[in-house]
């Protein structure tokens, strides 16, 4: 039986249940999870093993790598510059971008690469991995490309080339590297143990992530096999120039070693932020409230970027899908804890949100990267959140 440790409070025992239950039945093999109420913590959990290699137990203090749970962190940053007044989410990104305004890029605004509107899902030359990490060559490549749809008129995730897109205009506007603007505007001040581009000296307290395979390879079963709702998206798999493959396919190669140090160490605001769970909770919770005395956005600013700016479905995941400027919004299939929530899940299950309607602000990592349907970690935590609040 895993070793729970950490502390909650009166009210919230559900979670350390469900949280119990995730190891148990459910595969988590090292996590923790931290939930706020009204800026102070009432769940503070960790267990397990964070490097099966060598048996290094998770403590208090171990990092995970939060796939695009970061994006939640990079638009937080945005929208803190618009709120400052130097970022006009409405305006031309060329406006803060100039070389952005080719192949019929000159109107799009700032919000709609945001909201995963601006159709630059891919590239039609991937750039070479160790230039992408190094930066510029990524952003003058996307500042060349034709965007893959009339910009504005859907919307689709761009699940690795929102990152550098909305991290170069940041680094435009503030004169900073998204990573250190984060650092520096929202992790200082919070006293987060949350990083967009790993110092070499935190780089022991990290995880080691696992990958978990499917139980069954959908993509080589007969169509006649497949779930009637499942069809396009397995022949979308099936399609290496399908959105759903070209959008995760923008370096050469397309894989990622997310575990390298030189992969960690870059700044990819889009899916390699390091954080453990009490930081992603922490600044949520800042969010939507005071904690400590810092408040991150004032109640008239965050209105603005958690509203509804895209939704339906999703070019490239091929579900519905909900994006306010930056952050997800509740789905059937997402529910966060209720229609106020907002926040972003990442892959093989990560998830940070907070709820305003509750008061609520929820991080949950973990090393085994499962994902897809089966994987119920998340979903299971955030349930037993909602129970508790009742």
């Amino acid at each position: 039986m895993t070793t729970i440790d950490g502390e909650v409070a009166a009210g919230f025992e559900p979670v350390r249940e469900a949280f119990a239950a995730n190891f148990s039945q459910h595969g988590d093999i090292g996590a923790a999870v931290c939930v706020y109420q009204y800026g102070r913590p009432v769940v503070d959990l960790w267990g397990g093993i964070a490097d099966p290699e060598t048996g290094r137990p998770w403590t208090r203090d171990t990092l995970q790598l939060v796939y695009s749970a970061t994006k939640g962190a990079t638009a937080t940053a945005a929208h803190m510059l618009a709120e400052g007044g130097t970022l006009d989410l409405d305006a031309p990104v060329a406006k803060y971008w100039p070389e952005f305004a080719t192949n019929g890029k000159a109107d799009i605004p700032v919000r709609w690469l945001l909201s995963h509107q601006a159709g630059l899902i891919a590239l039609d030359q991937p750039v070479p991995l160790n230039e992408a990490l190094a930066w510029h060559p990524m952003a003058a490549a996307l500042a060349g490309q034709r965007p893959l749809w009339t910009p504005g008129t859907a919307h689709g995730y761009h699940g690795r080339t929102w990152g550098w897109l909305v991290g170069e205009v940041i680094r435009r506007v503030s004169g900073q590297t998204p990573g250190r603007f984060f650092a520096d505007e929202i992790a200082a001040p919070l006293g987060l143990d949350f990083f967009i581009g790993l110092p070499a000296d935190q780089r022991d307290r990290v995880s080691r992530m696992v990958y978990q395979r499917p139980a069954v390879d959908l993509t080589t079963v007969p169509t006649a096999s497949i779930p009637e709702g499942l069809r396009e998206l397995v022949a979308a798999w099936r399609d290496p120039n399908s959105f759903s493959n070209r959008a995760y396919a923008v370096t050469d190669p397309a894989e990622i070693n997310f575990d390298s140090p030189e992969v960690q160490a870059a700044e990819l605001p889009a899916s390699n932020g390091i954080a453990t769970a009490r930081a992603l909770a922490r600044m949520y919770a800042a969010l939507i409230g005071e904690v400590d005395g810092v408040r991150l956005l004032a109640p008239e600013s965050l209105e603005s970027a958690t509203k509804e700016q895209a939704g339906g479905k999703d070019q490239v995941m091929l579900i519905p899908s909900r994006f306010s400027s930056g952050y997800m919004l509740p789905t059937e299939t997402n529910p966060m804890i209720g229609p106020l929530s907002f926040g972003h899940t990442g892959r093989g299950g990560s998830l940070g949100f907070a709820d305003r309607g509750h008061g609520v602000a929820f991080g949950y990592v973990m090393n085994n990267i499962i994902g897809g349907a089966d994987d119920t970690r998340a979903a299971s935590l955030a349930e037993a959140v909602r129970r508790s609040l009742v």
